[in-house]
């Protein structure tokens, strides 16, 4: 129960930070992303800022022991860069660039019913389970006795 109340805050408060940087106004992202037009470099004095704390963050949690509320922290194990990483990346540019919004200010946005971010998270849920699919796929086209890959998301 205590990680699902820590989970919740830490939620609230990455929310709230969307929130107050303008992260949930497409405008405002499109606008940072016209580097040859009337750009808007605050998004990224707010991405410096966050990458500044979680840095803080990560040094302090890696010299822990162990987490305050897990049995034990889940680091990553692969750090290559792959097609699956830079495929992923650039569908994930290409989304972000073509309506101004990433999957946390999306979900954030569905306060507001707009259509346009309505259609954009049905597009981003269509998108996952597309990849679920196609994962569920390769994971039973695993020829018998052959040893089966192992990545980190499974």
């Amino acid at each position: 129960m205590p990680m699902i109340v820590a989970s919740l805050v830490s939620g609230f408060i990455f929310g709230l930070g969307l929130l107050i940087a303008g992260m949930v106004d497409p405008q405002k992202v499109l606008a940072f992303l016209d580097v040859f037009g009337a750009w808007d470099p605050s998004l990224a004095v707010l991405m410096a800022s966050a990458l500044a704390v979680s840095s803080v963050g990560f040094r302090i949690a890696a010299r822990r022991g162990r987490p305050l509320l897990a049995p034990q922290s889940l680091w990553p194990t692969r750090s290559d860069i792959d097609g699956r990483l830079l495929v992923g990346a650039v569908l994930f540019g290409l989304g972000w660039g073509l309506v101004g919004l990433c999957p946390g200010p999306a979900l954030e946005g569905l306060a507001t019913l707009s259509p346009g971010i309505l259609a954009f998270v049905a597009a981003m849920a269509a998108g996952i389970g597309a990849h679920d699919v196609w994962r569920e796929g390769r994971r039973s086209g695993v020829t018998a006795g052959a040893p089966e890959r192992t990545t980190v998301d499974g």
